[in-house]
């Protein structure tokens, strides 16, 4: 939706980031050791006016239907045959798995050609109203003032402008989602990729693989309260087949969320607003909806409190829906058999 918005041809999307179709996640070891589901991107089964599907399903197993769930989805069936088409009818619903790094590039190259202005810089202070709070601009290492009436602070985790100047807080949610530490590493690409990222769960976190058209993502998300590095980093490469690229990387991390993610004449996008485990890849869908809702509500007549506190209560509704549900994959787990597990569920 976001690449038909700015009327982006997908054909260039997924060139220029080495992307793959993602018809959904295969989460692995969630429930039980052993078992696995696919959460799919489309419409499980068929809605009726006299109930949900569900129901109808649950009402089939009573009376002796021995079919999946998941098998009422195309897109599940998709996925776990390996297969992937471009269909209007029916629909077959998708996302990308692509390299974020190149997409970031992509998108600038794409805004500059439109007329954006970039300058480059290390900020060296940020400079406030006496009276209002509001930022009046920032001043780059190189001497460079660049001022402004609204500042999207894009600055990741340190989060110069909402956090570093303004001061707006963050609210912490580690007590519900105690992973705090990830290592990621690249590994060579062997066969063809295949339509979904796979999500596996491991004694004190989890790890995700994510196939794209060059390399393969990879990643070992855990809790230090439960484990060190030294597991994630054995546990990790103990579950990859095919050769690194380089050395694990760690990132460490706070869940939570900014206090307020549009503060005086600033707004928080992406890490600067805060941060949740990417076990739906919500991150950059996170920022395009960031983007859509200060289109919907630009300040073309000034800054004004119902502007900023109507942004923030979507901004608000949206991170704890998603934040909810990520704690909904741990808190129906089934498992016992570390302390990780047992304090999640």
């Amino acid at each position: 939706a976001y690449h038909k918005l700015l009327e982006i041809p997908e054909a260039e999307v997924l060139k220029a980031t080495h992307a793959t179709f993602k018809l959904g996640i295969n989460f692995k070891n969630w429930g039980e050791i052993g078992e696995d589901y696919m959460h799919a991107f489309g419409q499980v089964g068929r809605i009726f006016w006299a109930g949900e599907f569900q129901h109808f399903w649950r009402r089939g197993r009573e009376l002796g239907l021995d079919v999946p769930f998941g098998d009422f989805c195309l897109e599940s069936v998709a996925a776990k045959r390996g297969v992937f088409a471009i269909t209007e009818n029916p629909v077959l619903n998708y996302a990308f798995h692509l390299d974020a790094g190149l997409y970031a590039l992509y998108l600038r190259n794409f805004s500059e050609a439109l007329g954006v202005v970039r300058h480059e810089g290390k900020i060296e202070h940020v400079e406030l109203d006496p009276n209002s709070g509001d930022i009046l601009g920032v001043r780059l290492a190189r001497g460079e003032t660049i001022n402004g009436d609204l500042f999207i602070d894009c600055s990741g985790f340190k989060a110069l402008l909402s956090e570093g100047a303004l001061k707006t807080g963050y609210e912490n949610w580690q007590h519900w989602l105690p992973c705090d530490s990830a290592l990621a590493v690249q590994t060579e690409k062997s066969g063809p990729a295949v339509p979904y990222t796979k999500a596996t769960a491991h004694g004190s976190g989890w790890q995700w693989q994510i196939p794209l058209q060059n390399r393969v993502g990879n990643g070992l998300v855990y809790s230090s309260r439960f484990a060190d590095r030294e597991w994630a980093d054995m546990t990790l490469r103990k579950n990859l087949s095919e050769p690194l690229r380089g050395e694990p990387r760690l990132i460490e991390f706070v869940t939570g969320r900014r206090k307020l993610i549009w503060n005086k004449n600033c707004i928080a996008m992406g890490l600067a607003s805060g941060f949740l485990e990417p076990l739906e890849s919500t991150s950059i869908h996170m920022v395009t909806s960031a983007v859509i809702r200060l289109l919907r509500l630009f300040p073309l007549g000034g800054i004004k409190p119902v502007l900023v506190n109507e942004f923030n209560r979507q901004a608000r509704e949206e991170s704890e829906s998603i934040r909810d549900f990520i704690i909904l994959h741990y808190h129906v787990t089934r498992r016992d058999d570390t302390p990780f597990w047992n304090y999640v569920r």
